[in-house]
């Protein structure tokens, strides 16, 4: 029983962690363009590599 009294604290201090980290993602713009990424290995390049 005294297990539960350490890992519970543990659990959220973790997942508030994880939560601030999720929302400082957000913040700095890490979701704002999702297509654009998937997209640009359709564009070709039309000039050759010296």
């Amino acid at each position: 029983m005294t297990t539960l009294a350490y890992l519970i604290p543990v659990a959220l201090f973790l997942g508030g962690i994880s939560l601030g980290a999720f929302l400082w993602a957000l913040r700095s713009g890490q979701y704002d363009d999702l297509d654009g990424a998937a997209e640009r290995i359709f564009i070709e390049d039309d000039k050759p590599k010296a």
